[in-house]
């Protein structure tokens, strides 16, 4: 299968684990978004009042960073924001991280292609 991106491989591979562990929640909250709103911590659903209308942005954001990073130059900026998002996340909920233990591995992934593409290089 030829690579339509024309990346190589490692970056193409940490594109696609990043684009889809933030397009995944943004589309399934659509169809279920009590599945998701409870990550967000209480003072900020208070700050809004309704809930599944800041769900929603957050997924339209999530969907943005998401297409950027897949299919955007100058990528630094949404791994940067890809990355701090995924620790917030896990930062805001202390008490889920036998679940979210995983995003900061895939903070990881962001934070490796923000070092590739970092102006002075990944050292």
């Amino acid at each position: 299968m030829e690579n339509p991106l024309r990346l190589p491989v490692p970056e193409l591979l940490l594109r696609l684990a990043l684009a889809f562990s933030f397009l995944y929640p943004a589309i399934h909250a659509v169809f279920d978004p009590y599945a998701w709103v409870g990550y967000f911590p209480t003072f900020v659903l208070d700050l809004l009042g309704d809930d599944i209308v800041l769900l929603h942005l957050w997924g339209a954001a999530e969907a943005f960073l998401a297409l950027w990073v897949l299919f955007g130059r100058r990528v630094l900026v949404p791994s940067v924001l890809m990355t701090a998002l995924l620790v917030l996340v896990v930062l805001a909920n202390p008490g889920q991280f036998p679940i979210l233990f995983r995003d900061l591995s895939i903070a990881l992934a962001g934070a490796a292609l923000a070092f590739m593409h970092h102006p002075h290089g990944s050292a």
